[in-house]
């Protein structure tokens, strides 16, 4: 049987891409490491990342993700501000947290995870920080250039408070090419009505 990789996300509408280019290239015109960027259009608010899964999965898969949105309503969220994991000092990720109502994207995202658990995927382990991410910094990159960038980050505020509303959430396909990764939404699943 065929294996795909596969995640549950958030997709993203346009104004809120359209707010993550230009903060990537505010903080393009002044850092000095070496990063690369993530496409905007292609950003989206992981929920949780399943990895390599057997196609025939996909029927149990969709249906947890139903059961876990069930009890779930429509919220707001925004973009907040930006930053770095794992610190300022030496940045990996370029990153830009959420605002407005986490609580019910925190609670959605448990949700998730406790209705992928009887069906073979581990809760995980460490902590849902909200946050959508703009650029990994490259491995080449010196201790002087992730510091730069992180006090480049530091500065940075977000121009405009890019809102959206949150209805639905996907299970989407990752496929893996040279030019970076192509995804494909398999199934969706709608938030109820508050």
């Amino acid at each position: 049987m065929e294996s795909i990789r596969a995640f549950i996300a958030i997709e993203l509408p346009g104004s809120v891409k359209s707010a993550l280019s230009q903060l990537q290239d505010d903080i393009k015109r002044s850092e000095h490491a070496p990063v690369k960027w993530v496409d905007p259009g292609s950003v989206h608010l992981t929920l949780k990342f399943l990895g390599n899964i057997a196609e025939g999965t996909i029927p149990e898969l969709t249906g947890a993700i139903s059961e876990a949105v069930g009890v779930s309503t429509r919220f707001r969220l925004e973009l907040g501000e930006p930053g770095v994991f794992p610190n300022l000092r030496a940045p990996r990720v370029v990153w830009v947290g959420l605002a407005g109502e986490t609580a019910a994207l925190s609670a959605l995202q448990g949700n998730i995870e406790s209705a992928l658990v009887p069906i073979g995927f581990p809760r995980e382990r460490r902590s849902f920080p909200p946050h959508l991410t703009l650029g990994r910094v490259r491995e080449r990159a010196s201790s002087d250039e992730r510091r730069s960038l992180g006090q480049a980050v530091a500065s940075l505020k977000v121009a405009s408070a890019a809102t959206f509303q949150v209805d639905s959430i996907n299970l989407m396909r990752s496929t893996l090419t040279p030019e970076g990764a192509l995804y494909t939404c398999l199934y969706s699943a709608a938030l109820q009505s508050g």
